[in-house]
């Protein structure tokens, strides 16, 4: 069944982001869930093939501890998809040394903590709509983002990673809405898959 065979996926992805392994470890797990996984965003017809994903090295200096500075607000993004609109409610603003982020929460049976980053790099080596830090409903916890206390965050760009659109067309995704915008680039975490 999809279903069964979808949660398996995410319980396999909050395993691998909750694992103890370093940078390169995470990268070549994750390479093989990608590549092997019936639920993965990489089509079908690409996987036998499948080369791993491209990545940034790793950048200590892109490892943050940055201070949440509480803003309310509400944001809705249509996927396209079958979700259509989803609803989103402002955590805080983190104050990043490249500039301002909004952390949302999604507002949904579950919610979940969702922080989408569109960078300068974005449309050139990385995904145009921009990547993810962390999205907890899909199981990315503890490695982009960690909460240190309710007004202190750790965020690491290393992890920064495409949405599953980015792969394959029959996904929609939730993509950096304009308060996620940077005008700097971060030279972090995952390139454009082709």
């Amino acid at each position: 069944m999809d279903a069964l065979e979808l949660a398996d996926y995410r319980e396999a992805v909050a395993r691998l982001y909750l694992s103890p392994v370093g940078l390169d470890d995470f990268r070549a797990a994750r390479d093989e869930l990608f590549a092997r996984h019936p639920q993965s965003p990489i089509p079908v017809a690409e996987r036998a093939g499948f080369p791993g994903l491209r990545y940034f090295p790793g950048v200590p200096e892109l490892v943050v501890e940055v201070p949440l500075r509480a803003r309310s607000g509400r944001l809705g993004i249509d996927t396209g998809g079958p979700d259509g609109l989803v609803s989103y409610e402002r955590v805080g603003v983190l104050d990043t040394p490249w500039g301002p982020l909004s952390l949302w929460w999604i507002a949904a049976y579950g919610g979940g903590l969702f922080l989408p980053v569109r960078d300068a790099t974005c449309g050139r080596t990385t995904y145009g709509g921009g990547r993810y830090l962390t999205d907890t409903v899909k199981g990315t916890h503890g490695r982009g983002l960690q909460v240190l206390s309710p007004d202190r965050v750790r965020l690491d760009f290393n992890y920064l990673y495409n949405p599953s659109c980015a792969y394959d067309s029959r996904w929609a995704c939730p993509l950096a809405p304009r308060d996620n915008w940077l005008d700097v680039e971060l030279p972090a975490g995952e390139l454009t898959y082709h």
